[in-house]
């Protein structure tokens, strides 16, 4: 058994300035952050765009920003949490910078802001087109120089540690509490048992649940499978954000990004046969929101039975671009493409989940003493989608509001350690099958693919239907194989992709209007 003070699962924006957080306030505690991979993958890496955060006050107003994301979300948001958000924001962007980060700025030493989809101004701090990688790396300098926090990567959370694993206990399941986590070592092959006072989920999405995707590859939804088997609520599953220009391949798996704030620069959509079309589906065209603009890529696709469309960067100030997306840009040149003479081919790609588990304003979940923040939380910020930009922010705010409540909860020292020193070491008996991996490969892409035929951009009610009794069938074999197989992070991110998979549809099929970025096309029949 490893006992620590704090258990911090994920090592992106969230789980790093969480844990951040709570060292320095709490320096006699001992925190680990664990991570299924190396220290710095994560979806933080990947964010290209930036923070949306109100900076410019003559300019913009938190009232704006407050409309932007209202009117985005749908009518879905909670009012509450997106004031929250937004007028917290700037204090934890000056705070971040304080750690390291680096933002671009212009020649009078102001923030240069961008622009991006669904914002009536511009808010977006950046650092080239690499925000996420730049934070990420500040993030890991200044988490290293603490004492008290230790990383562990290749580490994988099997499941978590509440009531309803200790023998024979009677227990409430609306009323449980969470004792940390039982971890596999990857190099040492073995699974210990992680004691927690506090747990805070960082796991970030579940992308990989679906063909393509702008995630990496550790983006399997594994902390809303391990909240959903310990009983956690967890809503909002079927606003599923479908980023509308990921660089086309048609090799699936993680597709480059080609960011928002390319077509917030001036970038403009066109057929493959080089044809304008966003000006049919909204007068805001390109800059229309994320959920818009990818329903209209996809009707031009599937109107012309295409495998993607164009976006066309030529007539770009081609110096001003560069200084802006250099990254972007050799990514393309690298693919055998010159942005400022080649349409570039894009398709939309699952991106990013705008609910998850169940949080209240200090992200605390409805198991106690379990906090969840970032992708795979739902805070009410999104709603039914989410307005560009506002991930990284809310991270931010919801780290440090969890951090604040934890340092609460470890002075309070209200523990019941008679119950976290019952729980049983994992138990692998009679696990003793080493299953083949084509197996587990052929249902995870099974799995990926009903996901991305039937519960994809637009769906149906017969569709989803058909996904609900494929899943079932993908469900009953994984359980099987879990049942009997030694664990493996394979095995395990299946499961949790199973426990994805179901929640979407389910909450799918419940959802009877359509919303943001949730579209059922047989609700628009009926009225």
């Amino acid at each position: 058994m490893i006992y620590t003070d704090v258990l911090v699962i994920g090592s992106g924006i969230s789980g790093l300035s969480y844990a951040l957080k709570v060292a320095q306030q709490k320096p006699e505690a001992q925190i680990t952050i664990i991570t299924k991979s190396d220290d710095e993958e994560s979806n933080t890496k990947y964010a290209q765009g930036g923070v949306a955060v109100v900076t410019d006050f003559t300019k913009d107003s938190f009232e704006k920003h407050i409309e932007d994301t209202l009117r985005a979300g749908d009518g879905m948001c909670k009012r509450e949490t997106v004031e929250v958000v937004v007028k917290e924001g700037p204090e934890r962007i000056h705070e971040i910078v304080e750690w390291g980060a680096n933002f671009d700025k212009d020649e009078k030493q102001h923030y240069d802001l961008g622009r991006e989809g669904g914002h009536t101004e511009n808010r977006v701090v950046h650092y080239k087109d690499i925000t996420g990688a730049e934070i990420e790396r500040a993030l890991l300098k200044a988490v290293e120089s603490l004492d008290n926090v230790q990383l562990l990567n290749h580490h994988y959370v099997v499941d978590l540690l509440t009531e309803h694993q200790v023998p024979g206990a009677e227990f409430d399941k609306y009323n449980l509490n969470c004792y940390g986590a039982y971890v596999l070592d990857m190099k040492k092959q073995r699974i210990i048992k992680m004691s927690a006072k506090i747990t805070m989920m960082a796991t970030g999405g579940c992308g990989h649940v679906y063909k393509n995707t702008t995630n990496p590859t550790i983006a399997t939804g594994d902390g809303i499978g391990l909240a959903h088997r310990a009983k956690a609520k967890v809503s909002n599953m079927q606003f599923i954000q479908f980023h509308p220009t990921a660089f086309y391949s048609p090799i699936t798996g993680q597709l480059p990004l080609i960011s928002e704030a390319v077509r917030g620069f001036g970038a403009k959509l066109r057929t493959a046969s080089g044809e304008p079309f966003m000006h049919k589906y909204d007068e805001r065209e390109e800059l229309a929101s994320r959920d818009i603009v990818a329903r209209a890529i996809d009707s031009e696709m599937k109107l012309r039975g295409d495998d993607y469309v164009c976006l066309d960067c030529r007539h770009l100030d081609r110096q001003r671009f560069l200084e802006h997306f250099p990254n972007i840009y050799q990514q393309c040149k690298d693919a055998g493409l010159d942005m400022f003479e080649d349409l570039i081919p894009v398709v939309p790609a699952s991106h990013y989940l705008c609910g998850g588990i169940d949080v209240d304003l200090f992200g605390q979940s409805t198991i106690k003493n379990m906090f969840a923040v970032g992708e795979c939380s739902n805070t009410g910020l999104h709603g039914a989608n989410r307005l560009a930009s506002n991930s990284l922010l809310e991270a931010l705010v919801f780290a440090h509001r969890a951090a604040m409540k934890t340092v609460e909860r470890l002075d309070e020292d209200d523990f019941n350690y008679d119950q976290l020193n019952m729980l049983p070491e994992w138990n692998q008996e009679g696990m003793n099958v080493n299953e083949e991996m084509v197996l587990l490969n052929y249902l995870r892409k099974e799995l990926q693919s009903l996901m991305s035929d039937l519960v994809g951009i637009v769906r149906s009610n017969r569709r989803l239907q058909l996904a609900k009794q494929k899943e079932e069938e993908i469900y009953k074999s994984v359980k099987e194989i879990y049942n009997f197989s030694i664990l493996s992070p394979q095995l395990s991110e299946l499961r949790n992709l199973a426990s994805i998979a179901y929640l979407i549809i389910t909450q799918s099929i419940e959802q009877k209007e359509n919303k943001g970025t949730f579209y059922n096309k047989n609700l628009d029949e009926k009225k």
